[in-house]
């Protein structure tokens, strides 16, 4: 019972975490580049990972609060 529901922690968590990194890193190149040439690809994994990791410890605060399926 405790194992399903850190599995369906886990898969919540890390869900919204890669949603979270995958919008950061194209708001972070769209709103800095005018080719592929121009994007500071190093500022782009920095915030894209700091926006992963946020988004993580958000799910832990969040969590309860989110209807899971079949609860």
């Amino acid at each position: 019972m405790v194992m399903d529901k850190i599995k369906k922690y886990l898969n919540y968590a890390t869900e919204r975490a890669v949603k979270t990194l995958a919008q950061t890193a194209l708001a972070t190149i769209g709103g800095t580049a005018l080719g592929v040439m121009d994007v500071n690809w190093v500022s782009v994994v920095s915030i894209s990972a700091l926006a992963g990791i946020m988004s993580l410890l958000t799910s832990v605060l969040q969590y309860d609060r989110v209807p899971v399926e079949g609860k």
